[in-house]
């Protein structure tokens, strides 16, 4: 799966708009996360304000790495190690992604379309692909 040039860069634009309410964005996230999926709150052993800034910096990096996804490929391999050992399971990536289209949908207000949620959505499933693939497909 890929990702055209406009929808990478509709998500670049985008979550540069969302840095700024980073913190916010992550407690959106969380509450969301864990309205969707109660049962994944055990996994988060650090406060969620630290989490959350993980989160952020991880988005970051990912969104980041869109210019070059064969880079991004290793990162996301790793990330998916470390997901694995705090007892992460493959099922686990859908109420994640679901609360990361909900947080982008409150932070960008009017600004979130159709065009751009699916830019986020293909952009979400190459991510949880790429780390699914390394860390439950063995």
């Amino acid at each position: 799966m890929a990702i055209t040039e406009r929808q990478k860069q509709l998500v670049q634009q985008s979550f540069a708009k969302v840095e700024p309410i980073a913190e916010q964005a992550a407690e959106i996230f969380y509450s969301t996360l864990f309205e969707y999926d109660p049962a994944l709150r055990p996994l988060f052993k650090n406060s969620i304000k630290s989490q959350g800034q993980k989160l952020m910096a991880t988005l970051k990096l990912a969104v980041a790495g869109l210019d070059d996804l064969d880079k991004l490929v290793p990162v996301l391999q790793s990330l998916a190690e470390r997901h694995v050992g705090y007892g992460v399971k493959a099922k686990d990536f859908t109420p994640v992604g679901n609360a990361l289209l909900h947080t982008l949908k409150v932070g960008l207000g009017e600004q979130w379309n159709d065009e751009l949620r699916q830019a986020w959505v293909d952009t979400i499933h190459i991510v949880a692909d790429v780390m699914k693939a390394h860390a439950f497909a063995k």
